[in-house]
C-alpha cells in the first residue's frame, strides 16, 4: 500500500499507530481493505491541503460516527473556510514581501548605477 500511495512504510506504520488506518492483521501481514485505501487517500489529501493530523482524524471519524455524514460536511467546509484564510493571508504576506524586494533591488541598482 505504501508503494501504491506514494509513501514510506514508516508512514503507514504511523498513521496506523495513529488510528487512521486499521489494516486487518493475518499473523504478521497486515491486510488492508478499501476502507483503509479510502482513509489513507483522505489523510494524505489532508495533509497536502495542510490541514494538522489531529484536524484530519476527526473530520473522517465523523463519518462512521455521530453527527455523520452531513455533519462531518458541515464541519469539514468550516475548516476549508479557515484554511482559504490562511492561506489568502500568507498570499498578501508573500505579495507584500516580494514588493519591498522589488522596491529595494530597484534602488539598490539605481544606486549601483550612479556609482559607476
Amino acid at each position: 500500500m505504501a508503494d501504491e500511495f506514494g509513501v514510506t512504510h514508516r508512514t503507514i506504520r504511523h498513521y496506523e499507530d495513529l488510528g487512521l488506518i486499521s489494516p486487518e492483521r493475518r499473523g504478521t501481514a497486515r491486510v488492508f481493505h478499501r476502507r483503509d485505501r479510502i482513509r489513507l487517500s483522505l489523510v494524505l489529501k489532508g495533509k497536502r491541503l495542510g490541514f494538522p493530523l489531529e484536524e484530519i482524524r476527526r473530520i473522517v471519524d465523523m463519518y462512521d460516527d455521530h453527527p455523520g455524514e452531513a455533519g462531518q460536511l458541515r464541519y469539514l467546509l468550516a475548516q476549508i473556510g479557515d484554511r482559504r484564510a490562511d492561506l489568502e493571508q500568507r498570499r498578501a504576506d508573500l505579495d507584500l514581501l516580494l514588493h519591498e524586494l522589488d522596491e529595494l533591488q530597484a534602488r539598490c541598482e539605481t544606486e549601483l548605477s550612479d556609482l559607476g
